[in-house]
């Protein structure tokens, strides 16, 4: 079955891609979904609706504050007062106007071992092995994902959870990962915080926590090591993953429970099409998918509609602009982004109306 997309709106937006295709859009139940754009030695917040009706100034600019580093996976104070980034050797949480608020230091990502530093905080070191952070939905909590500071012990990862004030940690939950990055998503119930970490050829580890202002409670997938978290939304209590290599996607209770499951249509059973990382909710009862990276041939390269709690493929979309290629990124609202490299467009979209 085919099923109609229509624009409901676009713009020309450099560095748009990573809205679709990395970790410049950041989603919060209960505030506007936000662009952060990277221009030059700032990231610019923008609110991404006002973007696509027109808007060309930023809500707040804040610099980056380690020039050189352009790994991490940082994030906005839902008030949009601050932002707090995550660097190779530190978290640091920044004001507009670039003052330091606080800053939490650890072990250092470059995977070299015991490599010395100058004592320049500038420096950046060999390799591309990066953290993240993501700053509670109340606004009062920052979870990074961390190398223990040198001297603490050997190598080891960990999430903490820190004081958004000052920086203070107040709780930390081991890991047993060795990153090539990460990235967090905050559930719509705002108490817990899912942490996916991919260690390239060796899988994926993915944990969720929830810090009651006492305990730190944390529990994981991993005895398979090999699902991506992607997506939540408010309909949902639980969460939507998918196989590292694409085979499926599974719909989750909150505890990890399999509830429903999908894989990808496809034409040839000796080469069978393969789900991207990208995709999500579209709104709670329908969810997006791409199989643009399973094939070669360009006709099995698509996005499809998938029923929210089945997982059972509703079609294929067909775009009244042409074929698209780009990845997807749905916003929960019944929308869904692509982006035109070409162009450099973003558009939104949603599914035509009979």
């Amino acid at each position: 079955m085919s099923i109609t997309a229509q624009l409901h709106d676009s713009v020309k937006l450099q560095g748009g891609a990573a809205q679709v295709n990395g970790f410049g859009l950041e989603i919060r139940t209960h505030t506007p979904s936000r662009a952060l754009l990277q221009n030059g030695h700032e990231l610019e917040v923008y609110d991404l609706y006002d973007v696509l009706a027109g808007e060309r100034a930023p809500a707040a600019v804040f610099p980056l504050p380690w020039p050189g580093w352009d790994r991490g996976v940082h994030s906005v104070s839902p008030d949009g007062t601050f932002a707090v980034f995550s660097g190779q050797r530190a978290v640091r949480a920044v004001g507009p106007g670039g003052e330091p608020l606080w800053e939490y230091r650890h072990g250092c990502w470059g995977p070299v071992l015991g490599h010395t530093h100058t004592g320049d905080e500038q420096e950046v070191c060999y390799g591309s092995e990066h953290g993240s952070c993501r700053v509670s939905d109340d606004g009062r909590f920052v979870w990074a994902h961390v190398v223990l500071a040198p001297g603490e012990q050997d190598w080891q990862e960990c999430w903490v959870v820190l004081d958004a004030r000052d920086g203070r940690e107040v709780a930390r939950l081991p890991l047993d990962s060795a990153a090539s990055g990460s990235h967090q998503i905050s559930h719509p119930d705002g108490l817990h915080m899912g942490l996916c970490i991919g260690m390239g050829q060796d899988g994926i580890m993915l944990h969720w926590a929830r810090w009651d202002g006492e305990k730190l409670t944390g529990w994981d997938l991993n005895d398979t090591l090999d699902r991506i978290l992607m997506d939540v939304h408010p309909g949902h209590p639980g969460f939507l993953t998918v196989e590292h290599y694409g085979t499926d996607l599974r719909l989750h209770a909150l505890d990890g429970t399999v509830l429903a499951e999908g894989e990808p249509e496809s034409s040839d059973d000796e080469d069978p099409s393969c789900w991207d990382y990208g995709g999500g909710f579209v709104d709670a009862d329908t969810v997006i998918a791409s199989t643009v990276d399973s094939d070669e041939d360009p006709d099995l390269a698509r996005h499809w509609l998938l029923d929210a709690h089945t997982l059972r493929t509703r079609g294929a979309i067909t775009y009244p602009t042409g074929r698209v290629d780009s990845y997807v990124c749905p916003l929960g609202d019944g929308t869904w982004l692509t982006y035109d490299d070409a162009s450099g467009t973003l558009h939104r979209w949603t599914e035509a109306t009979s």
